[in-house]
């Protein structure tokens, strides 16, 4: 009996979180925003300040979750985050991933899609903190490349979606290609979650019998050097690149399973 009301509790709590995180991002369309565009004319200062309030936000989001018994955290090489100018590539288990790296990681950009570009609750803070559009096309790399230059830490999944439920891990070429054009080395943070919840396919009201444990781990730099030193073309240094990211990312995730 207390397992049953466990769930429906959490049931009803992420929905309420759910909900606070949509009027949350109305709020900041609707108030915040058009009055930081009146206040802060210079779009540089903008943004560095659109940026801090939305990981504020969405430390409060995640907060939530947790003192709601939604969910419990553990981050592992926090510190290795206070960087600047960091390629941040992590696997893509849940709903939640990018709210979590991002309510922990200062200074974060990161590539968002174009539908997003229009949702009425996301579309307000999305423009304000100057993300990066993925409907760039060629130019998309060289944005990323740019960001990084100017000392954001890019995050980015390179799976361009979430890991489907069978749990295999299949890498675009984007994040390999961000990666050795900009000459950046790779920052590898790997997140599982136990028992899974919020994964590809799954509603929102699908919880799992327990609540979920979040095992967030920021991994030594993977110098990216070696494999453009290896000769031949960027191309080919991307693709090689793009291999040991998905080995090394479906060895972590087995590990961790």
């Amino acid at each position: 009996m207390h397992d049953v009301l466990g769930r429906y509790w959490r049931v009803f709590a992420t929905g309420l979180s759910f909900f606070a995180f949509g009027l949350g991002g109305l709020l900041l369309r609707v108030l915040v925003f058009p009055a930081l565009y009146l206040v802060v004319w210079k779009r540089e200062r903008r943004v560095t300040i659109a940026r801090a309030i939305i990981r504020l936000t969405f430390r409060a989001f995640v907060e939530l979750m947790r003192s709601l018994a939604v969910l419990r955290y553990e981050i592992i090489g926090l510190e290795k985050l206070e960087r600047g100018g960091l390629l941040i590539l992590a696997n893509h288990p849940t709903l939640i991933d990018t709210v979590f790296l991002m309510a922990f990681v200062k200074r974060a950009d990161c590539i968002v899609k174009s539908n997003l570009w229009n949702n009425p609750f996301m579309r307000g803070p999305i423009r304000a903190a100057g993300y990066i559009n993925n409907d760039g096309g060629a130019a998309l790399v060289d944005a990323c490349v740019k960001s990084l230059q100017d000392g954001n830490n890019l995050i980015v999944f390179p799976e361009g979606t979430r890991t489907p439920a069978s749990g295999v891990i299949s890498l675009k070429r984007g994040a390999a290609n961000i990666a050795v054009r900009g000459g950046r080395t790779v920052t590898p943070v790997t997140i599982s979650c136990t028992p899974p919840t919020l994964g590809k396919g799954e509603k929102w009201w699908q919880v799992p019998a327990s609540f979920a444990r979040f095992r967030i781990e920021v991994r030594d730099d993977i110098e990216v050097r070696s494999f453009s030193a290896a000769g031949g073309s960027a191309v080919m240094a991307a693709r090689h690149l793009t291999t040991h990211l998905q080995n090394y990312f479906t060895e972590e995730s087995q590990r961790h399973a």
